[in-house]
């Protein structure tokens, strides 16, 4: 008898170029608010939902945490974040990872702690319909990363056990939500995490980007 895998991939960082537009983009909103944060600062909280972001840096900032206050920043960031979606392109490899899975009816699916409204900009760069391929956003759960609920919610999307699955992601965040889920987690350098970074976060493997785990793929679970 054998676990047959799935794997369930982030999105930002993992598979399209984003995090630094999505930096970027919450600088924006921050410096709207007339918060000073430098960028490297945000740049280490991408990954997680919108909302504990912005709760996490408002909290570092001794700044006022209000309802009103997160929902403007989230508000500024989407928008700033669109206006950038013609410079969002796949990761190298991303694309080819993606139909290998699918020539090899291997079940895959996304969860992104990016709402719809931002996630549909790096659907539409991977060809992606959501109607068609399983998409978990956070607008579908309770909790986001590092909470581990978008990544079970998308092995019941599969109909899989989510012991079963393989988590793709490019963060820590990524990381310690697979591992609270009990699946394997692999990390992607291509977010901006160094290598030890995503291995002591619970990363058994780490690669380059997607063309470098597409190369692997054997080591985690791909055959045809």
């Amino acid at each position: 008898m054998r676990i047959e895998p799935v794997f369930l991939f982030d999105l930002d960082g993992t598979l399209v170029d984003s995090v630094y537009q999505h930096v970027l983009a919450w600088k924006e909103a921050l410096d709207a608010e007339g918060i000073e944060l430098s960028v490297w600062r945000i740049h280490r909280k991408i990954g997680m939902s919108g909302g504990l972001f912005t709760n996490q840096l408002l909290r570092e900032t001794g700044m006022e945490i209000s309802v009103e206050r997160v929902e403007r920043l989230r508000q500024v960031h989407a928008a700033a974040y669109r206006r950038q979606a013609a410079n969002v392109r796949p990761l190298p490899g991303a694309r080819e990872l993606l139909a290998w899975l699918t020539e090899a009816a291997i079940p895959w699916a996304i969860a992104t702690s990016g709402r719809m409204e931002t996630a549909a900009v790096n659907l539409a760069a991977l060809g992606i319909d959501p109607n068609v391929t399983p998409v978990v956003t956070r607008d579908q759960v309770k909790y986001a990363k590092p909470d581990p609920d978008l990544f079970v919610a998308a092995a019941e999307r599969l109909g899989v056990p989510i012991g079963t699955a393989v988590v793709v992601g490019d963060s820590i965040w990524d990381m310690l939500a697979a591992a609270r889920c009990k699946a394997l987690g692999v990390g992607l350098l291509s977010g901006g995490y160094g290598p030890d970074e995503l291995k002591q976060s619970g990363a058994f493997r780490v690669y380059e980007d997607p063309a470098d785990m597409l190369r692997h793929i054997d080591e985690v679970g791909g055959r045809r």
